[in-house]
């Protein structure tokens, strides 16, 4: 394992003949910060309000899951034609749109019934997936000495916010008189400050400065590596977005409180954000990422089986595996589209595939995880896939950790 030497300082010289200013860099930072941060609350904000707006617009429990649902089938379905869309429009104008759409959707979702709330929510989903896709991307070409720490910067900000807002929104919503609506409707704040921030960035990402408006002579569709980090992505997916949703279930059936299975569940997403932030750090000084792709898979391998088979004792320490596996994987996965590309049209195309892929995994995950326990009246078939999915992602790991790029014959 071969480590690069790095300086810490955003502000070194160098860094890119369009971006010498430091201020300027500065502000770009601060306007990625902002829009990672409003990827994920409207999102995770939804699922403890689900009962409450279920009941409140008499929706049948298949249409309340389908305000969860709609999100990861709007990023699969998108997210391959946001390089194209960048290359068209230009990147700073694609980034700026989607902000814009986002900020519309998060109003339009808060603001009657049963249409607006779906509406709205095709909208946020629309949105998010542009950003998911070209925001890597964009850190490479930007960034191409601190991709690593650019990239922790950014998934950090995203997780921070995604378990803030998973957190506040009942309290929100009950005690503050705002009801699920309003609480919703708040995560506009967000999203317009991070369009705002957004505006200096029209002037200064020009096509030149990124590259994103070149064509790539690279077909990731057709690279073997590409599929390797596309797996990689897609079982990193459907694990985390599983055990989300049926991990408190779990519990209950084995014993546990709600309220213990909930601070269990807690602790679970707290134990991945430190390794969002320095996974990629370490990452980006590797020669190749293997040694991290196998911490990765024992951590979930042990936290599932522990989950499984283990002593519901132990129960705090299996979540905080699982957690700990899910930084990591996830990490991972967003350095793999700069580590595994050349340029930035490359990594925003590699982006694309993998998060469209990903996301379609993870939107079919929890159902089939359910299916299978409705067809077995038991949780050790769907947690024996779960485990199955961790040697898999082993696997596709090891493939995409190697020292390659997508275009490489060899």
């Amino acid at each position: 394992m071969k480590f690069s030497r790095q300086k810490s300082n955003l502000a070194e010289p160098g860094l890119s003949a369009h971006n010498s200013n430091t201020a300027s860099r500065w502000m770009l930072v601060t306007g990625i910060i902002c829009v990672a941060a409003a990827l994920r609350a409207p999102f995770t904000s939804v699922g403890p309000l689900l009962e409450m707006i279920r009941d409140d617009l008499g929706l049948s429990n298949t249409m309340a899951g389908a305000i969860t649902t709609l999100p990861l089938l709007a990023f699969a379905l998108l997210s391959p034609f946001a390089p194209q869309l960048a290359r068209k429009v230009g990147l700073a104008n694609i980034l700026m749109l989607a902000m814009l759409t986002l900020s519309m959707g998060i109003l339009v979702r808060s603001a009657s019934g049963t249409v607006t709330l779906f509406a709205g929510t095709a909208m946020i989903g629309l949105s998010i997936a542009v950003c998911n896709v070209l925001l890597p991307g964009l850190i490479k070409g930007k960034f191409p000495h601190r991709i690593g720490l650019m990239t922790g910067i950014y998934t950090v900000s995203m997780n921070i916010c995604a378990a803030a807002a998973s957190g506040i929104s009942v309290p929100l919503a009950t005690h503050s008189g705002l009801g699920w609506r309003g609480t919703l409707a708040l995560w506009f704040i967000v999203s317009a400050l991070a369009t705002l921030l957004w505006i200096p960035q029209m002037k200064s990402l020009s096509p030149s400065s990124t590259g994103a408006v070149r064509s790539s002579a690279v077909r990731v569709w057709r690279s073997p590596l590409a599929w390797q980090v596309t797996l990689f992505m897609g079982l990193q997916s459907l694990l985390y977005y599983v055990l989300i949703a049926w991990f408190s279930v779990i519990l209950g059936e084995r014993g546990m409180s709600s309220s213990r299975a909930g601070w269990i569940l807690s602790l679970m997403q707290l134990a991945q954000l430190p390794f969002t932030f320095f996974v990629p750090l370490w990452a980006g000084r590797m020669k190749n990422q293997r040694l991290l792709v196998v911490i990765t898979s024992i951590l979930f391998i042990i936290g599932i089986l522990g989950v499984w088979l283990g002593s519901t004792e132990l129960m705090a320490v299996w979540a905080v595996c699982i957690g700990t596996g899910g930084g990591f994987a996830f990490g991972l996965a967003m350095m793999f589209f700069s580590l595994r590309t050349r340029t930035t049209q490359e990594a925003s195309e590699l982006s694309g595939m993998a998060q469209s892929a990903g996301y379609l995994l993870a939107a079919m995950g929890p159902a089939l995880f359910g299916l299978l326990h409705d067809a077995t009246n038991s949780w050790n078939t769907p947690l024996a896939l779960l485990a199955a999915a961790s040697v898999l992602l082993f696997a596709a790991g090891m493939g995409a950790g190697r020292d390659r790029y997508v275009g490489d014959r060899k």
